[in-house]
């Protein structure tokens, strides 16, 4: 898998991730829940492009990594909490190649023969561990098939039984479909300079591993958050510099922990980043954003517009573009702006906003304050959004004008199938049983939706159309003019590794 030639929100966007997809973080979603608003639930995916029936090891998450959900409560750039996920395990019984040696149905069936388990720690902003939220929560394996797993549901409902914290979080380790829909045509000259040939669900059956965590706002106001209820966010994950693999297979990393991945707004390091700075911006926390100039320039004068004009005649707006970055580093005034912003990428959500009621796609674009860029729920759709925002929809009086020869966007503007009504909100993995015509950007493989017994629902949204009248307020503005920059010094990340999938 690591050799598909093809990028996501943060599907394998830059070269280090992409030889060591097991800690590529691919998406971020923040979102007020749903069905519990005194909560916010923070999504993290990693591990992209799995095709379910990717035996016989499938795709567990790395026992020598570290993967992150970093909250900024007090709009400084540095997170005051960080739930940091770590696992252990493996096959319990190594004389055969089998990931489960009969039907399973239970996570604690001794017919399960790959089981890990994870522990949540929480981290303070000076990096020392305030508490240990989950000790032995338990994942939630891959989805070999109906043959094995009849009832998958079930064995999720038990890995989230696991996952439970004293302070009333809730946390979950497991595999889920990839939520992320989109096009990914558009890297081939831009949907190959038509628009009518959009519409392909190219993610469509295809799994990643996800962690999440919901976590009760008086948690975040006990630890620093201001008056405004903002926070940033962005998921992160780690690998020592440097691992050793004997001769018995056993492997011994050590050395000093490298971030390897970092995954705030959806897309930036796709479509900001030049390819000689992917992985420098990975290995960066939020509080070095604005430091190098080369970087600043791709904010103020983007590279896409220019293609955009350059292959369908759309005039780019002009630069700087005053209109564009301060969505993605300080929050809108009046929306997600913290009372006070360091520049700084990350995923910002207004934890007062209201869920809507009857949730827009389009999320701010389409009148919705409660989605994208305002947080991100599993259905906004981030592509038609943010390619209607680099052509200037977001106007200098604070309005929404859409571009009308954009209007259709990627032609796909839902998930392959429904989201969960409550936690973890990610809808079942494909089994690997699926069987027929798909595979990649093709249609569901024959057997149809993930089995089990957990309610499908909103994800943290409802989907609707765009409405007829595309020419609503922001809340208030000026819109800030920042800029996003890369530290390239101080990166390293020791090749002499050999990481495996």
């Amino acid at each position: 898998m690591s050799a598909t030639p093809a990028l996501g929100s943060s599907h394998r966007e830059a070269p280090v991730v992409a030889g060591d997809p097991q800690i590529d973080g691919t998406d971020t979603f923040a979102f007020v829940s749903p069905d519990n608003p005194d909560t916010v639930t923070v999504v993290a995916n990693f591990y992209p492009f799995q095709l379910p029936p990717g035996g016989p090891n499938f795709y567990p998450f790395a026992n020598e990594g570290r993967y992150n959900i970093k909250i900024d409560t007090d709009g400084d750039a540095v997170p005051n909490l960080t739930y940091r996920f770590t696992f252990t395990g493996g096959f319990q019984d190594k004389s055969t190649f089998l990931y489960n040696t009969g039907v399973v149905n239970s996570i604690d069936d001794p017919t399960l023969n790959f089981r890990q388990s994870y522990k949540v720690e929480l981290v303070g902003s000076d990096g020392a561990v305030i508490s240990t939220v989950v000790e032995n929560g338990r994942v939630a394996p891959s989805n070999v098939g109906v043959a094995s797993m009849p009832n998958y549901g079930n064995l999720r409902q038990q890995a989230l039984a696991t996952g439970k914290g004293a302070d009333g979080t809730q946390t979950f380790a497991g595999q889920a479909d990839d939520p992320f829909f989109l096009d990914l045509r558009v890297f081939d000259l831009l949907y190959g300079g038509d628009l009518s040939e959009t519409g392909n669900p190219t993610l469509t059956g295809l799994n990643v591993n996800s962690i999440a965590v919901q976590v009760p706002k008086a948690v975040l106001a006990a630890n620093g958050q201001d008056d405004s209820g903002v926070i940033g966010v962005h998921s992160t994950s780690e690998r020592q510099s440097m691992l050793a693999i004997k001769p018995d297979g056993t492997r011994e990393p050590s050395g000093d922990w490298v971030q390897t991945s970092r995954v705030g707004n959806p897309l930036v390091n796709e479509v900001v980043s030049s390819v000689e700075l992917k992985d420098a911006f990975n290995a960066l926390a939020p509080a070095g954003d604005g430091d190098v100039q080369g970087l600043v320039d791709r904010v103020t004068d983007p590279e896409v517009p220019k293609l955009i004009e350059k292959i369908y005649g759309i005039p780019a707006p002009a630069s700087p573009r005053n209109d564009l970055v301060a969505v993605f580093l300080t929050g809108i005034e009046g929306l997600n702006q913290p009372t006070k912003a360091t520049p700084s990428e990350q995923l910002r959500l207004n934890t007062n906003t209201p869920v809507t009621a009857d949730p827009n796609r389009l999320g701010v674009l389409g009148g919705d304050a409660g989605g994208f860029p305002n947080g991100r729920r599993l259905t906004d759709d981030v592509v038609d959004i943010e390619l209607q925002t680099l052509e200037g929809a977001i106007q200098a009086d604070g309005s929404i004008k859409l571009v009308d020869a954009l209007a259709s966007g990627d032609g796909v503007n839902a998930n392959d199938v429904a989201f969960e009504a409550s936690f973890p909100y990610v809808a079942l993995p494909h089994p690997g049983s699926e069987t027929g015509p798909g595979g990649l950007g093709g249609p569901p493989r024959g057997n149809g939706s993930p089995s089990g017994g957990v309610a499908t629902g909103f994800g943290g949204a409802a989907l609707s159309n765009r409405p007829a009248d595309s020419s609503s307020k922001l809340p208030l503005m000026p819109l800030a003019v920042l800029a996003v920059g890369v530290v390239m010094t101080g990166f390293g990340l020791s090749r002499s590794r050999r990481t495996t999938a």
